[in-house]
């Protein structure tokens, strides 16, 4: 199976600035995409930002231009940088990577923990 670990998370004061790491190990063929998710209290889950395999990013509107998604792939870890942070930012946040554990078999998303993020003001 394939496992993924996050980290980075923790309590900030609005406008400040936090990195989450989330490194994905096990029996790996390929990775497609890689992504982050949020949850906040009372709301449903919703996408973050993704990269895929070819560096193609995207942003969900309310964090454009505030956080920045990267991979390393030689490292199996996707990382998303969060600058000028907002309460609205508070959420727990999971990372999700799409997979292919063998070559002729389908790819499937495998989820983080979960990391808690706090911003206060």
């Amino acid at each position: 199976q394939v496992q993924l670990v996050e980290s980075g998370g923790g309590l900030v004061q609005a406008g400040g600035s936090l990195r989450l790491s989330c490194t994905a190990s096990g029996s790996i063929f390929s990775i497609n995409v890689m992504g982050w998710y949020r949850q906040a209290p009372g709301k449903e889950r919703e996408l973050v930002a993704f990269i895929t395999s070819s560096d193609s990013t995207n942003y969900a509107d309310s964090v454009k231009g505030r956080f920045t998604i990267a991979r390393d792939n030689a490292k199996n870890t996707v990382y998303l940088q969060m600058n000028s942070l907002k309460p609205e930012d508070t959420a727990v946040y999971y990372c999700n990577v799409r997979a292919r554990r063998y070559r002729f078999q389908n790819e499937n998303d495998y989820w983080g923990q979960g990391t808690q993020v706090t911003v206060s003001s």
